[in-house]
């Protein structure tokens, strides 16, 4: 090889190596100013336009259940159960006999009273007859006006017993009737607790047994007088209308009972211990589901707030004091916090009473490293989201081929 062709050789060998310096250090250069963000163009971020709409306030409250009407069966006359007419827990209807008094006493009692009202009436036709016949006599001055006076009371007399005679029979005979006890309502009767050949007084203190109607049943709902109290203050500055309570239930086991309710009536006392009040709806319960002295959870909508505005779950985040913020597209495509009022959630959304203005756009995505006034990029939400391409050659860790 000559001297020239060596050097030309040399000279190209040179070339090449700063060639490819320059274009590695480039690529380090190109790499650090994109790992730093300085090629790269405003966060892209999903935002939706916030409306004022209706949302019905709707309330999870504890509730008991009560039963619509409990009798307690008592005997009005004294006696000796003589026969019981019905099974226990079984279903009575109003008016039924469930037990039968001795009425031996009861019905000599009423004889006695019929035999004392015939003869009263007897006596009264004699002293009606006697004053009639006098009062000529008196007229004509055949007997003296005392004598037919005293006929006269008499005749009176003797038709205010045969009132008295008349009340006797009558109670002798509701006494009788007394003797067989009915059932009070309808409902399910419990256990009995006195048998045949018992001795019962009126107006004893145990009851002989009790009846409790099922169906409908009530549900008494507990609400904290406070919530009651934001609620009415709320309706009369119109922010919120009343709505139509239709109440549903969720049972112990945590599944939906299948009917809906009406709330009935609202008390007016708060209960001192609790500082609740009661709220009682109304169910039917023909399957029997729920029973007296069951837990349940009530979930219904008092009111209507009418100046709401529903924003995403996912766009609230709360500052160490607590307080809700969101972040929301401002002047010229840069993001502005705002403190926003919220009250409570309805389904995946805030309901925000106060910070936001309708029409306002909301950002929703992309909002993990998101600060006050950068520059961004806003799309629909609904829109696909931009994802930043992995440097070429780093999927597995491994450097560009050489």
């Amino acid at each position: 090889m000559t001297s020239t062709t060596f050097n030309s050789a040399r000279l190209g060998a040179a070339l090449a190596a700063l060639f490819l310096l320059g274009a590695c250090g480039k690529t380090t250069e190109g790499q650090e100013r994109g790992g730093r963000g300085g090629q790269r163009g405003p966060a892209q971020v999903g935002f939706v336009v916030v409306q004022q709409s209706s949302v019905p306030l709707q309330e999870s409250l504890p509730g008991r259940v009560a039963a619509f009407q409990v009798s307690e069966v008592r005997p009005q006359v004294t006696g000796v159960i003589q026969k019981r007419y019905f099974r226990e827990g079984s279903i009575v209807r109003q008016g039924q006999t469930l037990y039968q008094i001795d009425p031996s006493i009861y019905s000599a009692q009423a004889a006695q009273a019929s035999a004392n009202l015939q003869s009263a009436r007897a006596s009264a036709v004699a002293a009606r007859t006697r004053a009639s016949r006098y009062k000529p006599l008196a007229e004509m001055e055949a007997i003296s006006k005392q004598d037919y006076t005293d006929a006269l009371a008499q005749a009176r007399q003797a038709d205010a017993a045969v009132a008295q005679n008349n009340a006797t029979l009558r109670v002798a005979q509701v006494n009788m009737r007394f003797t067989r006890v009915p059932a009070p309502i309808t409902g399910r009767i419990g256990l009995s607790n006195f048998t045949e050949g018992a001795l019962v007084t009126a107006n004893q203190a145990d009851a002989l047994a009790t009846i409790t109607r099922l169906d409908p049943i009530y549900v008494d709902i507990k609400q904290s007088a406070a919530e009651l109290l934001k609620l009415r203050q709320a309706l009369a500055q119109g922010g919120a209308v009343p709505a139509s309570a239709q109440v549903r239930l969720k049972l112990p086991d945590g599944s939906d009972y299948g009917y809906t309710g009406t709330v009935e009536f609202s008390e007016v006392i708060v209960d001192e211990p609790t500082g609740t009040v009661t709220i009682r709806a109304r169910f039917p319960n023909g399957q029997g589901v729920l029973l007296p002295g069951m837990y349940v959870t009530a979930q219904f909508a008092q009111a209507v707030q009418t100046d709401a505005i529903l924003v995403p779950q996912t766009a609230i985040k709360r500052d160490p004091q607590g307080n809700a913020t969101l972040f929301v597209v401002g002047p010229g495509n840069k993001a502005v916090q705002r403190t926003v009022q919220t009250s409570r959630t309805s389904g995946p959304n805030w309901i925000v009473t106060g910070g936001l203005a309708p029409g306002e756009k909301v950002i929703t995505q992309g909002t993990g490293t998101l600060k006050d006034g950068a520059q961004i990029k806003p799309v629909p939400a609904t829109a696909p989201q931009r994802v930043a391409a992995r440097p070429q050659g780093a999927r597995n860790g491994a450097g560009p081929s050489r």
